[in-house]
C-alpha cells in the first residue's frame, strides 16, 4: 500500500477512529492507544473489556512503555509474529484502559511496513487486537470482515491465514508462552 494509504490511516487514527489494518498475522482493529475515548468506543463494539497491547515501531519506543531487561531476545524476535508481554511503566501518556488494572503491558512490532510506517508517521503506539467480537473466532477473509463491519475504515491486503501472534510472558523465569500463534520461541 502506498503513501496514500498511509496518510489516510494516518489521519483516521489521529481523529479518534478505529480502523481495520492488516499485520504480519492476522487483521486488527487499530486506533490511539492514547486516546480513551476511542478505547471505549472499541470495547462496547468487540463486547469486552480486557487489556491491550500496543504497537510500536522500535526498541527505543517500547522502553518508554515497557520494562524491558533482554534487548537481545526483544531484537531477536521482533519485528515478527510475537507479542512480548512486560511489566508496564507508569506515568506514560497511553490511556490507562491500555492496560487497565494490570501491571504487564503487550508489546508488538509486526515485520509488516505499512503498520510500521502508520506508526512512524504518529510517533505514538498504536492498539491492536483480533478482529472479531469478543469469544468469536478471528476474522480472516476480507470479505467477512467487510460484512460483519461495514462501517469500519478497513485497509487489505487480500485475505491473511494465520494463527495469530505468539504471546510470551517475559515478567517472569522462565518466560511463559502464554499463546501458542505462529511465532517460534524455544524456551
Amino acid at each position: 500500500m502506498n503513501r496514500k494509504y498511509i496518510d489516510y490511516a494516518v489521519e483516521l487514527i489521529k481523529n479518534g477512529q478505529i480502523i481495520i489494518l492488516p499485520t504480519d498475522t492476522l487483521y486488527g482493529f487499530s486506533f490511539d492507544a492514547r486516546n480513551s475515548i476511542t478505547i471505549e468506543k472499541f470495547n462496547k463494539l468487540k463486547k469486552r473489556n480486557n487489556p491491550l497491547s500496543i504497537i510500536v515501531n522500535s526498541f527505543d519506543m517500547a522502553v518508554e512503555y515497557a520494562e524491558i531487561n533482554n534487548e537481545n531476545i526483544f531484537k531477536r524476535l521482533l519485528p515478527g509474529p510475537f507479542t512480548l508481554l512486560y511489566k508496564k511503566k507508569s506515568n506514560t501518556n497511553l490511556s490507562k484502559l491500555v492496560t487497565l488494572n494490570s501491571d504487564l503491558i503487550g508489546i508488538r512490532i509486526p515485520k509488516y511496513n505499512f503498520l510500521l510506517n502508520i506508526v512512524n508517521k504518529l510517533n505514538y503506539p498504536i492498539t491492536t487486537t483480533s478482529v472479531n467480537i469478543h469469544g468469536e473466532k478471528a476474522l480472516k477473509k476480507i470479505s467477512d470482515i467487510k460484512n460483519k463491519f461495514p462501517n469500519i475504515e478497513c485497509f487489505s491486503d487480500g485475505d491473511l491465514i494465520s494463527a495469530g501472534s505468539t504471546i510470551i510472558n517475559f515478567t517472569v523465569n522462565p518466560p511463559i508462552i502464554v499463546r501458542q500463534g505462529d511465532g517460534i520461541y524455544k524456551i
